[in-house]
């Protein structure tokens, strides 16, 4: 900083100013220091900077599974929001294991990021719930439900929605046994999805025989409940699939056992990625903005840390995409 200085002709003091943005530098002013900090290649160390504001312009982001792909998308969403708000996002993989989960917490305020973003394994873990409870500052969960005692922001999709859409279609359509193989009822999107299954037989006069098969969202519990659906007899003439990794399963048992969508048996699936669209025939799909996920997250997270927002949750909406892979089970 010492050689933009003496290059600039200006005090130390000055080019601290320019470089933290301070408001009360002149225009010449910014000029003649940012010149010279081009012609050095000067870096500056915008840790030590933050630091000495008290914040480290950092947020700690867990996610319960990396290796799925929509993660991608909503860490694509939140990103680009925290990036055009100065801040730098930091990535940990829980690996759907809620031990750690509470690990990753640990590591954040160990580095006193300025806010977290959580995609937890677990809702419930009380080792997870009672470190969220003395992070000091602001948390926003995605598709997470958490004591309303931890003050987190959360940003959720209505899963009910685009759930009891694809139901009745599948009703309409003339299925009578219907099965639903989803996460763990522990995280909301696998809670939401059997309750709005419900919801729907429930009020539908027809006699409809529901299995659920709720599990992880990997592709393990998807190959496993599929195996288990697709050897009953009777066997399901419809499954949803609540996943995209759950499909993946389902898929390859189903080629296993030499099964044919549509044909054998109706398929939906939540979440509209390529493989829905691209397959033959093209898979139903429960849609969600995934990107839009990560984005409102992120800015719940940079309404609290700039402008002292309270807690609050967003919800986004979810629909139903028939396709192809859904027919009447007389056909089939």
């Amino acid at each position: 900083m010492r050689e933009v200085a003496d290059l600039a002709d200006v005090a130390i003091s000055s080019v601290s100013r320019v470089l933290s943005g301070h408001p009360d530098v002149s225009a010449q002013m910014r000029e003649r220091v940012l010149s010279a900090v081009a012609r050095l290649d000067y870096e500056p160390d915008f840790l030590a900077q933050s630091l000495r504001r008290g914040q480290t312009l950092s947020v700690g982001f867990v996610l319960a599974d990396i290796s799925n792909p929509l993660m991608a998308d909503i860490v694509l969403g939140a990103e680009a929001v925290l990036r055009s708000a100065g801040y730098s996002l930091l990535l940990m993989n829980s690996e759907n294991d809620p031990a750690l989960d509470a690990a990753h917490v640990r590591f954040f305020q160990s580095r006193r990021v300025d806010g977290m973003i959580l995609s937890l394994a677990s809702e419930t873990d009380g080792a997870t719930l009672d470190l969220i409870a003395q992070v000091e500052g602001p948390v926003v969960v995605i598709d997470r439900q958490l004591p309303a005692r931890l003050g987190a922001s959360a940003a959720v999709n209505d899963h009910r929605a685009g759930m009891e859409a694809a139901v009745e279609h599948l009703i309409d359509l003339g299925h009578r046994r219907i099965a639903l193989i989803t996460g763990s009822p522990a995280q909301l999107p696998g809670r939401e999805r059997m309750e709005a299954m419900r919801a729907v037989l429930a009020r539908r006069p027809e006699a409809v025989e529901a299995i659920y098969l709720p599990g992880s969202f990997s592709t393990e519990h998807g190959e496993a409940a599929a195996r288990r659906a697709l050897s009953a007899d009777p066997r399901p003439t419809a499954i949803i699939a609540g996943g995209n990794q759950l499909l993946i399963g389902c898929l390859r048992v189903m080629r296993q056992m030499g099964l044919r969508v549509a044909q054998d048996v109706s398929l939906v699936t939540c979440d509209d990625v390529p493989l829905s669209e691209l397959y033959e025939p093209p898979i139903a799909s429960i849609d969600r903005d995934t990107v839009g996920l990560g984005r409102v997250a992120a800015e719940l997270l940079v309404g609290r840390l700039v402008g002292g927002d309270e807690a609050r949750t967003e919800i986004l909406p979810t629909s139903f995409r028939a396709r192809p892979s859904c027919i009447p089970p007389s056909i089939a």
